[in-house]
């Protein structure tokens, strides 16, 4: 049983209707399961999936998804995809019992808190005193954190660096990292 990465899991994270989602499929795929299991859940447990868990997209937002993520999105689905709130995500959570269930939970739920982290701080950061001993320190925790959505525990370096730049209210993140000499 492969360990899912926040990497893995951040990069299936997209925006729909201006909320972070999963699309099914990805879910599925994080899994390891097939996406009608994932639907399956759903169906049998509709009480547990209230508005605002699920949305079900709409064709012009699925063509959309598939234009812009063409490598990464399935095509050839017959029935459009639902995607999954982070709150649908916990709830699917309380459905599938498995050890691969509770790996990939914990490492869902890992990664939409440390996103949502990195946003809160991304927001504070304007309201800071620019080259401010806070502002620094702001810094530092989004660079911690983005590091650990992107480098893999295994991955063995010499030094990494993260750093935000600020720029008329626009956040650019640079993020480089520095083989170790073998």
């Amino acid at each position: 049983m492969s360990i899912i990465t926040f990497a893995e899991v951040e990069s299936k994270i997209i925006e729909i209707r201006g909320q972070q989602v999963i699309i099914d499929s990805d879910v599925a795929e994080l899994y390891g399961v097939e996406t009608k299991r994932i639907n399956e859940a759903v169906k049998n447990n509709p009480e547990k999936f209230p508005e605002g868990y699920l949305i079900g997209l709409n064709s012009s937002e699925w063509n959309l998804l598939k234009s812009k993520f063409s490598t990464s999105i399935k095509g050839g689905k017959t029935k459009l995809p639902a995607a999954f709130t982070e709150r649908g995500l916990y709830m699917l959570a309380t459905i599938l019992k498995s050890p691969k269930a509770t790996e990939t939970t914990i490492a869902i739920v890992d990664t939409f808190s440390k996103v949502r982290e990195v946003g809160h701080i991304v927001n504070q950061l304007p309201m800071v005193k620019e080259n401010s001993p806070e502002q620094q320190n702001l810094m530092q925790q989004a660079g911690d954190i983005i590091s650990d959505l992107v480098v893999p525990d295994n991955f063995a370096s010499e030094e990494t660096e993260a750093s935000i730049e600020l720029n008329s209210a626009v956040v650019k993140f640079k993020y480089s990292v520095k083989k170790k000499s073998k």
